[in-house]
């Protein structure tokens, strides 16, 4: 698959453990590791990571997600720093600098904002950094939050005028069905929006730990499409193979 700049959005439900109380750093690491091998191959990436508040559970003795604005707020707090460090000491394995920046819907969608994000951003590839993207939870209110990262991941790629957005998830790709249904089809690629329109894409994915679902995944694609570029839906499993060329994982794009 060829793109030179790409965007990389990992779910909570892939980067936690425990019922998504704490975080699998296993899975940080297999995802660095396939981050790198881009990088080495002379492509630009950006991560868009989920999992803060996820990763601040275990430490503040939390065994459930909090529902509350405040709770959730003061778990990305301790998670978020977990969260990067983690990223950072594996990308270091890699002799790569990565780099932590958070976000607001404000940065996102105010003209001025979002020019300085995308100066930085520009900055932090040319100096070969991985930007590590994370929407601020810890002071985003619900007026400007964006509420979930397939949304966030599609406006960076729109932003970044990125030629791929890749969204790894606990889900291996689209299907005709619920995944679970008996005989249901993966779709290997879909060009055309209209045909998704009688197929059942409501719910979230398998953990229930994530904030979206496939239809924030299929609303990231549309974003994508609309903006040139095209989108693959894999899990952590597929995605060295998907980035390949394998018969893998759900490929969304304009023709």
């Amino acid at each position: 698959m060829s793109a030179k700049r790409i965007v990389v959005k990992i779910g909570s439900s892939t980067l936690t453990g425990d019922a998504g109380t704490s975080l699998n750093e296993s899975a940080v690491a297999k995802l660095v590791d396939v981050v790198a091998g881009l990088k080495k191959q002379g492509d630009e990436v950006i991560v868009v990571t989920s999992a803060a508040i996820s990763a601040g559970m275990a430490p503040l003795g939390l065994t459930s997600r909090p529902t509350d604005l405040a709770t959730q707020q003061a778990s990305a707090s301790v998670g978020q720093g977990l969260l990067i460090a983690k990223y950072s000491q594996e990308f270091t394995r890699h002799n790569i600098v990565s780099s932590q920046v958070l976000v607001t819907g404000d940065d996102l969608s105010r003209e001025m904002h979002k020019e300085n994000a995308k100066r930085t951003l520009l900055r932090l590839l040319e100096l070969g950094v991985v930007p590590i993207i994370n929407e601020n939870d810890s002071v985003g209110t619900e007026e400007i939050r964006l509420g979930d990262n397939d949304r966030l991941a599609a406006l960076v790629l729109q932003l970044m005028e990125a030629d791929l957005l890749v969204l790894v998830s606990d889900i291996d790709a689209l299907y005709d069905a619920p995944p679970s249904a008996p005989g249901a089809n993966r779709i290997a690629k879909v060009s055309n929006f209209e045909v998704l329109k009688d197929i059942d894409i409501s719910g979230v994915g398998k953990s229930g730990v994530g904030s979206g679902g496939m239809v924030t995944k299929i609303q990231a694609a549309e974003i994508a499409v609309e903006n040139g570029a095209s989108m693959l839906l894999t899990n952590l499993d597929n995605l060295q193979a998907a980035l390949s060329g394998s018969d893998v994982g759900t490929l969304f794009t304009a023709n």
